[in-house]
């Protein structure tokens, strides 16, 4: 028996895939991935499972989890046109049965040990109105309705009379290899840029009024995950998480065409939200043309991401927001120092869907 068994739900997702592919690489792990759809990653196994199936779920517990150490819960249910579904109950609620599904009878065996909660910031309310910048975990909670603080609550009851502990991590934009994700603009800017390409056009950027944000990069988050559920000064707490330096997404945009093997173009707004999906047919041709491992089919490809991208470019904004901006201080107090550069992060990403062929070559 491993020393570790860890469960990634979520495992297809942005956050989930790059958890699993950290996990499957650590000696004396055992781990196990759970999707409606499955992506298998060498080193994991990957099981089919619907999260708002109560029963299901403790099915696949007694059955194959109840040894379960660690639980990375990074699955997610956003509704038809992103945005909206943040402000309804509805989601709110599924979000937190489909956690509460799977923790509770995970809760019941014997070995759990460590539980891993993923927010956000929303958590600071970006997302209605100016959040008190930086973000810092000791805020008294915000005043806003979320499904975070539901899974949360959650939570906290489920650790009463146990034993196991758990660590939320606030992650700001998340960049990852995963497709099909309703939020990783890295497939709906590789399929914008592809488009453009088709036509002879240079990279022009798709966004308004881009601001001062944060990303962090799906595998150093994976690495915070792993840090988590082992240091002792993450027990309980609360955890702020980004590569640690600040970009406005315009001013990489050169790098960010180079990285596609293109020249950057103008500012030309364009909603890609809109614009994609009607460039189905070429993206089939590039698909064809290439020999492609992504999905020939946009939306199984980009998810909602395109809707995703629009929001960090600023489409549609005629002012600049103001910047979200996380500060990452505790995490470094805690021992959790690693960072990343953000150009790096894009340029790496975007070659790395290219190798795989999930996105067309640089050169071409």
């Amino acid at each position: 028996m491993a020393a570790k068994k860890v469960l990634v739900a979520g495992a297809s997702g942005v956050v989930g895939l790059a958890a699993l592919r950290h996990f499957a690489a650590q000696p004396d792990v055992e781990v196990i991935g759970l999707a409606r759809r499955p992506r298998q990653v060498p080193g994991a196994e990957v099981l089919a499972l619907d999260l708002d199936d109560r029963a299901a779920c403790a099915a696949l517990v007694a059955d194959r989890l109840s040894d379960v150490t660690h639980l990375v819960y990074a699955a997610l249910f956003e509704k038809p046109g992103l945005v909206p579904g943040w402000f309804e109950h509805d989601q709110m609620q599924r979000n937190l049965d489909m956690f509460a599904n799977l923790l509770d009878p995970l809760v019941a065996g014997a070995r759990l040990e460590h539980v891993t909660l993923l927010q956000g910031t929303k958590a600071y309310g970006a997302h209605v109105g100016a959040m008190t910048l930086p973000g810092v975990e000791r805020a008294p909670r915000h005043p806003h309705e979320n499904f975070y603080w539901l899974q949360e609550d959650h939570l906290r009851a489920a650790q009463a009379g146990a034993s196991f502990a758990h660590t939320i991590l606030r992650p700001q934009i998340i960049f990852g290899e995963a497709f099909g994700s309703n939020m990783n603009a890295i497939p709906a800017l590789g399929v914008y840029a592809a488009v453009l390409r088709h036509d002879g056009r240079p990279l022009d950027f798709p966004g308004q009024a881009s601001f001062v944000t944060e990303a962090v990069d799906a595998d150093l988050l994976a690495r915070a995950i792993g840090w988590a559920g082992s240091a002792d000064t993450a027990r309980n707490e609360t955890f702020n998480v980004t590569n640690g330096d600040v970009f406005v997404i315009e001013n990489l945009w050169p790098a960010i065409a180079d990285a596609f093997g293109m020249e950057p173009g103008e500012k030309r707004p364009t909603a890609l939200s809109t614009e994609m999906p009607a460039r189905q047919g070429t993206w089939s041709e590039l698909v064809a043309r290439f020999g492609l491992q992504s999905p020939d089919d946009l939306e199984r490809f980009v998810g909602q991401s395109f809707i995703y991208a629009d929001l960090i470019t600023g489409f549609g904004r005629d002012e600049k927001p103001l910047p979200t901006l996380l500060s990452t201080i505790k995490i470094r107090q805690a021992g959790f120092a690693d960072c990343v550069d953000t150009e790096q992060m894009f340029r790496r990403l975007i070659a790395s869907l290219q190798d795989q062929r999930f996105l067309p070559p640089r050169v071409w």
